[in-house]
């Protein structure tokens, strides 16, 4: 499972440098596949609704109705429906890329498991829909559809009566079977759209649009795609002719050529148990148990800033228990937390500055407290040769170990940002280093969902606890990139250790051309 895994991830990593370099990081669509599948599933539902003004849901008139659609009004509902077909077909694609991702991220054991376990279904829904999408145009297609998933139903132990008995001939379906299947259309989308909400529920402030540039870019790429090939049907339905050959939507269909070598039943129980390995994936091993934060309540005033940035909801705020004269006290979910440390970096009391009393913030993981990183901050600065001296804060997921190189100091974390603001303030106005990097996953694209954006923000001051104005910017980098990019890595270390080694000794806050 761990090579499968690495192979995955080389892949991406190759793919998505390639976008990384088209589109720039920020609007690379695979840091926002999920995203992306939502945007797909408004434009099919969008394009459907509009369609369906127009769609005449009897058997005769059906794909009289579609080819209205298609033909006559070609600039307008013509376009709608090479939308609802394009956008269908990408919602497929992003939807197994999103789960080939996740997979090779390994973001779904543990306490992540809900996510994936909740998409499973989304699966089979996603392919309800598409298929009987097809199944209303009544084409040549629709038939060989309807024909062949009725002989593929009546496997199954739950009819009385064989459904295929229905498509013997054109005298034999009747009127009620094909406003069953408009139904489904209908009705099935709206309980997807049911699971994509649930899919989401744990995932606080969950980005359901992709960013402004690339939604734009998507949507004219599907016009210009509709306009040059616009989708059109295969001929009208004739039950007293089988068709000679129909051309199948692959995103769609691939599972029907197998019917012609698989027994019915056997495909349904193929389907069946692989659904049930893809639903126990987060289990295939177990993770490992990991240490969850612990509230201080002598060190916590209830200011909700933990609450506000977990990207799990797992910390709530509830009435004061300890007597204080604060309202609120932080309250781990240890069933929701994932140990990401963020809490960490959102607490105002987690400071290396504190001398009167114990560095014991409001809340902080047991396994990574802020008394040992400050440790790991001062003993990195005895480290140093002759060389501009660099201190890495990196998350434990950016593959950033490789920097331990040219003569920086590494310093690991669950994620990037676990880091207080305070801690670059710290290890600069204190001479401990002369440059701070902080090396995190690929922008808007965070192991634990959230951790760059609120790191970018408190660095920018749009955030608390944000870092002081009297820290020189220009001895503090970052550097964003996904964790198979070492050579991108070790070059953003080299350029910045260039630039730290160029400045005369006594002029170190002087300005550098970041472009």
């Amino acid at each position: 499972m761990a090579f499968l895994k690495r192979i995955l991830r080389n892949l991406f990593a190759r793919a998505e440098a390639v976008f990384d370099w088209t589109f720039g990081q920020s609007n690379n669509p695979f840091s926002h596949l999920g995203a992306l599948g939502w945007y797909f599933f408004w434009i099919v539902a969008a394009s459907g609704i509009y369609l369906y003004l127009f769609f005449d849901t009897g058997i005769t008139d059906a794909y009289a109705s579609v080819e209205y659609i298609t033909n006559d009004q070609w600039y307008a509902a013509g376009i709608m429906r090479s939308l609802h077909r394009y956008a269908s077909d990408a919602l497929v694609i992003v939807v197994f890329l999103h789960i080939l991702r996740e997979f090779s991220l390994d973001r779904l054991r543990g306490k992540r498991f809900f996510a994936w376990i909740t998409g499973v279904p989304l699966l089979w829904f996603i392919y309800i829909c598409g298929i009987t999408g097809y199944w209303l145009v009544w084409d040549s297609l629709a038939q060989y559809i309807a024909i062949a998933t009725s002989e593929w139903l009546d496997t199954l132990p739950f009819f009385g009566e064989p459904i295929a008995n229905n498509f013997l001939n054109s005298s034999t379906l009747g009127g009620r079977f094909f406003t069953l299947m408009v139904f489904m259309h209908i009705f099935a989308p709206l309980f997807m759209l049911f699971l994509m909400w649930l899919h989401i529920q744990r995932h606080a402030r969950a980005r359901v649009n992709p960013p402004r540039a690339l939604a734009v870019g998507t949507a004219v790429t599907l016009v210009v795609l509709s306009l040059v090939y616009p989708a059109v049907s295969q001929g009208p339905a004739n039950l007293d002719v089988v068709p000679a050959s129909v051309n199948l939507d692959w995103y769609y269909l691939a599972v029907y050529p197998l019917l012609e070598v698989i027994p019915g039943g056997q495909l349904w129980l193929v389907l069946v148990v692989g659904s049930i390995i893809l639903s126990l994936m987060p289990w295939l091993p177990p993770a490992r148990e990991v240490w969850t934060p612990v509230v201080s309540l002598q060190n916590c005033n209830g200011c909700g800033r933990c609450f506000d940035d977990c990207p799990f909801g797992a910390i709530a705020m509830e009435p004061r228990s300890d007597g204080a004269s604060f309202a609120l006290e932080a309250v781990v979910d240890t069933h929701h937390c994932v140990s990401c440390g963020i809490c960490t970096g959102s607490c105002p009391t987690a400071t290396p500055f504190r001398r009167t009393s114990a560095i014991v913030p409001g809340i902080e993981l047991p396994d990574n407290t802020i008394a040992d990183l400050r440790e790991k901050t001062m003993a990195a600065a005895q480290e140093f040769g002759d060389e501009a001296r660099i201190i890495v804060y990196a998350c434990d997921h950016s593959g950033a170990e490789i920097l331990r190189e040219n003569n920086s100091q590494v310093i690991t974390m669950p994620c990037v940002g676990m880091l207080p603001p305070a801690f670059i303030d710290f290890a600069l106005s204190r001479d401990f280093a002369d440059g701070v990097m902080l090396a995190g996953c690929a922008e808007g694209d965070c192991y634990y969902r959230l951790g760059d954006d609120w790191t970018i923000q408190r660095l920018d001051g749009k955030r608390d606890p944000y870092l002081r104005q009297r820290v020189d910017r220009d001895r503090l980098e970052t550097s964003w990139l996904p964790s198979g990019s070492s050579r991108r890595r070790v070059r953003d270390l080299q350029d910045f250790k260039t630039w730290l080694e160029g400045l005369p000794p006594k002029e170190r806050k002087r300005r550098r051309n970041r472009d």
